[in-house]
């Protein structure tokens, strides 16, 4: 297994987007873009177009590929879970989670998105799913959850807030009120629940903030906070040889 957490350093994009912006989906330079995503490539040790990536909709929707005629780029979709050898599949992120997965057992690598909005609709109860479908038992499954935004910098309203208490009234403890309207939210700390609920035990966090670390990663919430036009994404990439 080779897998890594990139950060947005050693690529090729100016301006905002310095330097390694593997978001296709961004406005920047698009052959920037592509000469960042070889540069990652290279990196984890694979061909170019066997460096996989999706049309992320912050959905709970799971591609799978069990063989390498199933290997397509860019469906839709925010995790891939796949069986096949010396393909690379990748998650873009810019505050949201980017979660690895990997059963050593039935050798079976995943990546997934996850922001508020799939982790509250279940993406990572549907990858956990796709595991069991394909023989894996969940006290198997490694997770490594990578850099993300931190609880003291994701504030949001009350409506936010409502949607998790609605969905379940213990996800309070998610929260840490400001005043009447605004509160912060642990996301990290929801995403490590939602793997714990599911009898996964062996967890890995990378507790890095990419709201502060500017140097070092893209912020959505840093960029629109600072009325940036747009921002970069980081890309995180597990392949198995």
């Amino acid at each position: 297994i080779k897998h890594c957490f990139f950060s947005r350093k050693n690529g090729v994009s100016r301006g905002i987007y310095d330097s390694l912006n593997c978001g296709i989906g961004s406005h920047d330079n698009k052959e920037n873009v592509l000469k960042n995503l070889e540069l990652v490539s290279k990196k984890i040790g694979c061909e170019r177009d066997l460096l996989i990536t999706l049309n992320q909709k912050h959905s709970n929707k799971v591609i799978y590929f069990e063989n390498k005629t199933d290997v397509k780029n860019k469906l839709h979709g925010d995790a891939i879970i796949s069986r096949v050898k010396n393909v690379a599949i990748g998650i873009l992120a810019a505050d949201c989670a980017p979660i690895l997965f990997y059963d050593p057992k039935t050798k079976i690598i995943a990546c997934v998105h996850s922001g508020w909005k799939g982790a509250l609709n279940g993406i990572i109860k549907n990858i956990v799913k796709k595991f069991n479908e394909l023989n894996s038992k969940n006290e198997d499954l490694i997770a490594v959850i990578g850099p993300c935004i931190k609880k003291q910098n994701y504030e949001v309203k009350t409506d936010f807030f409502e949607k998790f208490i609605s969905h379940d009234k213990k996800n309070v403890s998610f929260f840490e009120k400001i005043n009447c309207e605004k509160y912060n939210f642990d996301l990290r700390s929801f995403i490590n629940k939602e793997i714990l609920n599911l009898n996964v035990k062996n967890i890995e966090n990378i507790e890095i903030d990419t709201y502060s670390k500017k140097d070092f990663f893209y912020s959505y919430r840093r960029s629109h906070y600072n009325k940036e036009k747009d921002y970069g994404r980081c890309i995180s990439v597990i392949l198995m040889t």
